[in-house]
């Protein structure tokens, strides 16, 4: 295989997890970053991690595969599993592969090749901007914003809300200039004040957006003003 692929694993059984890596460890051009036995332990620490591709377990306590892949931005997935009914429902994810336990590492190295073949047909874009915060000069990933306000102190400054939960203060820096950094298709400022990551939408009405983002035990809801309100039907029509 010409690229070498990052790879994060995800099985709640111990046995299949560590025989899944070693078979991995075992393909050219392949990486195991890191191995996890948890889904909701690997939904929390891969938002943090560089990787390529996951290969998931389906039937697992808690959150099964493909609730777990519905987390993951489009990022490439393998899935494996034991059971051939969740075939549709993986396909229906754009699942790079489906494959039936036992795995036999031919196939699994099939899996990945398709996947390389994936990853290399996708162009290379920027995944992140430089900006000057409170912390100094810091890079920021996209898929790590959630939403961007104006800062309560100084409107000339904003601050980021960012998956971790962390909230970033961006300097001296206007919503004009930060909507030409970040990726058209991904971002769209809703009012005066707030800038927010398409991917966080689950509805909305006319004049409000209701998010996935949960503040005070809450789903957080965004107003929608019409001086804004064509664009953001433009870019999330498409």
């Amino acid at each position: 295989m010409n690229t070498k692929i990052k790879c994060l694993l995800l099985d709640d059984e111990l046995p299949g997890l560590t025989y899944l890596k070693m078979m991995c460890e075992q393909i050219p051009g392949v990486e195991v970053v890191r191995a996890f036995n948890d889904p909701l332990k690997f939904i929390a620490e891969s938002k943090n991690i560089d990787f390529d591709v996951c290969i998931l377990d389906i039937e697992m306590p808690q959150l099964n595969g493909l609730e777990v892949a519905q987390q993951l931005s489009g990022r490439p997935v393998i899935f494996t599993t034991a059971y051939k009914e969740y075939a549709a429902e993986a396909f229906d994810l754009n699942a790079v592969d489906y494959i039936r336990k036992p795995i036999q590492k031919e196939r699994l190295e099939k899996a990945l090749q398709k996947a390389g073949e994936k990853l290399n047909s996708i162009p290379a874009e920027k995944q992140f901007i430089q900006l000057n915060t409170s912390k100094g000069k810091s890079l920021i990933y996209f898929n790590r914003i959630l939403f961007i306000t104006t800062s309560g102190i100084d409107k000339r400054d904003k601050i980021a809300h960012l998956e971790n939960g962390e909230e970033l203060l961006l300097k001296n820096i206007s919503f004009l200039q930060l909507l030409a950094l970040l990726p058209q298709k991904e971002f769209c400022q809703v009012n005066k004040k707030e800038i927010i990551a398409l991917k966080i939408i689950t509805s909305f009405l006319h004049n409000e957006i209701t998010s996935a983002v949960i503040k005070d035990g809450k789903p957080a809801r965004f107003s929608l003003s019409e001086t804004y309100k064509s664009g953001f039907l433009n870019i999330t029509a498409v």
